[in-house]
């Protein structure tokens, strides 16, 4: 398996598949690079040069004790963007993936990348405050943070029926899926894992939204019981300064799965546009 040795001695894997211009896939928590199977393999066949990578302690990057912060994701996946000297690239995030997308761009600038795609991305603020009265409140986050320590395997089982909207009347349910989400997860660290909660739901992203200066396509569906669209998506497409929205109508938060046709027609669209 590829895999790159970071300036501080941490391996990250990754996938680069194909050639032509770079679409760089970031993926949600606690999930891999395999979540983005279906949206690789589908640009892959229009001649896109697809990669993406397992953050680190998440699939098969190392688990490291320390360093489990957006500003350390960020800093893995500038030094990988480097090494692979990708240019004019694409850069998609997922949940997760969208904040660090955001800060990859607000933090390191815009000089290899054309585009930018935010798909059920946590940004601008997962966390309910004074000032983000959408938001999430923080007993949430820490009762999560419980579940983790207490029963990581089944809070994975259980987190696929609303992250896809299984818990839906009439939802059509893939125990496939649901398994793999659950290896991916359970292919993770806990450390790193737990670490991250807080990066993707108390960090404000604001900031990195308003620094994007390229065209951005904010999607978001609008049945998403993980990162409700109101305060993120419709928060980002007003913040982010060149925001197309697209709001997937009763779609859950993983989208790249359940509507992945949709989304797969979507990102070629906006990438060939």
């Amino acid at each position: 398996m590829p895999t790159f040795k970071l300036s501080d001695g941490t391996r990250i894997f990754y996938k680069d598949w194909g050639s032509g211009q770079p679409v760089i896939f970031s993926h949600g928590w606690p999930l891999s690079a395999d979540a983005w199977d279906a949206q690789m393999e589908f640009l892959g066949s229009y001649g896109f040069r697809v990669i993406a990578h397992d953050r680190r302690g998440h699939g098969r990057s190392d688990q490291t004790w320390d360093g489990n912060t957006m500003d350390q994701y960020v800093a893995d996946y500038a030094e990988l963007l480097d090494h692979l000297d990708v240019r004019n690239a694409v850069l998609v995030g997922h949940s997760t993936g969208g904040g660090e997308v955001a800060r990859y761009i607000g933090s390191c600038g815009a000089g290899r990348v054309a585009k930018a795609v935010l798909v059920s991305a946590v940004p601008p603020l997962m966390l309910k405050t004074d000032a983000n009265p959408d938001g999430t409140p923080l007993e949430v986050f820490d009762g999560l943070r419980k579940s983790l320590r207490e029963n990581r395997a089944q809070l994975y089982r259980d987190l696929t029926l609303p992250f896809f909207g299984y818990n839906r009347e009439g939802a059509q349910i893939s125990e496939g899926v649901r398994q793999h989400f659950w290896l991916q997860g359970m292919m993770g660290g806990i450390k790193g894992q737990y670490d991250c909660v807080h990066e993707f739901s108390e960090i404000d992203y604001t900031g990195d939204l308003k620094r994007i200066p390229v065209p951005t396509l904010v999607v978001h569906g609008d049945d998403d019981q993980i990162v409700p669209i109101k305060a993120a998506g419709l928060r980002t497409a007003e913040i982010v300064p060149e925001a197309t929205l697209k709001v997937y109508e009763d779609a859950p938060h993983g989208l790249p799965i359940t509507h992945h046709q949709r989304l797969n027609r979507d990102l070629l669209e906006f990438i060939r546009d």
